[in-house]
């Protein structure tokens, strides 16, 4: 800014050393010649504060499109339930067969696990989950 404003000085002093040195048949000539410069600074900045401002609202749009959502739709949360529960299937009984009862815990255990998981990733706040806000870093619920 402050390069700006020494360039927009010395072009004052310049338009004004010209008047002098022209004479006041000039004045209304120079005048308009500085109040166009000052008017391209104008729209200059204003268009680089709009296009700063575009970006900011484009950068935002793409961060939300990218986020993982709140909520999955239903059909995903169906359809991760529905693999879950044919792949417990042979993973039980690999469980069962190898080591007996405690085989099995261990593969309902992990089983669930991943479930549960999945819940808390599709609803945050459904096991009582704080995460923090990207945006003003406070801590949500």
């Amino acid at each position: 800014m402050e390069a700006r404003d020494t360039d927009l000085k010395k072009d004052l002093d310049a338009t004004l050393q010209t008047r002098r040195e022209l004479g006041e048949e000039y004045e209304s000539a120079l005048v308009d010649s500085f109040l166009e410069k000052v008017d391209q600074r104008i729209d200059g900045a204003v268009e680089r504060r709009v296009r700063r401002q575009f970006a900011e609202q484009q950068m935002v749009a793409a961060r939300d499109a990218r986020s993982p959502r709140a909520t999955d739709s239903w059909g995903e949360r169906f359809g991760f339930g529905i693999v879950s529960l044919v792949l417990a299937i042979p993973l039980s009984a690999i469980g069962a067969g190898t080591a007996h009862l405690p085989g099995l815990i261990v593969s309902w255990v992990g089983i669930v696990g991943v479930n549960v998981v999945q819940a808390a990733r599709s609803h945050p706040g459904l096991f009582g989950i704080r995460r923090r806000s990207s945006k003003d870093g406070d801590w949500t619920e």
